[in-house]
């Protein structure tokens, strides 16, 4: 893949993510992908990724703006960095109550680039921010 296709498999990846369209997001992924959650775990498969993708859209209605894509290494490694306008719509496990709190944060994403489709995916905001912006002191 050259930068370029990378490039458009990124932006893909999150036109599909604020359409809401979870198929096209798990179709940009390898079947073996590495998703590392924000301070969290790493998870593996794409069924394990489905699994995320529900979870969010049970406990979160999000839209990213503002998105920039960077690729290099001959379309092997990429990064972003967006803006997350979200909604805490139902309590996720482990943290806070949700009542509809509204948040917005810039967050960013590393990707590792195989056979044309997403290997790795590295997400990162910073949660003590969207604490505050949710309701709770820190």
């Amino acid at each position: 893949m050259t930068d370029r296709d990378t490039h458009a498999l990124i932006e893909r990846y999150y036109a599909a993510f604020n359409r809401g369209d979870w198929s096209a997001m798990l179709d940009c992924l390898s079947d073996d992908v590495v998703h590392d959650l924000n301070q969290g775990a790493r998870e593996h498969g794409r069924e394990t990724f489905r699994a995320f993708l529900a979870r969010m859209d049970r406990c979160y209605a999000e839209q990213l703006r503002d998105i920039v894509v960077l690729s290099g290494a001959g379309g092997a490694r990429a990064g972003a960095e967006y803006v997350v306008h979200g909604r805490y719509k139902a309590t996720d496990e482990g943290l806070p109550a949700a009542s509809g709190q509204v948040y917005v944060l810039p967050g960013g994403a590393f990707f590792d680039i195989r056979d044309g489709r997403i290997a790795r995916v590295t997400n990162y905001y910073n949660l003590q921010d969207w604490l505050r912006q949710v309701g709770v002191a820190v």
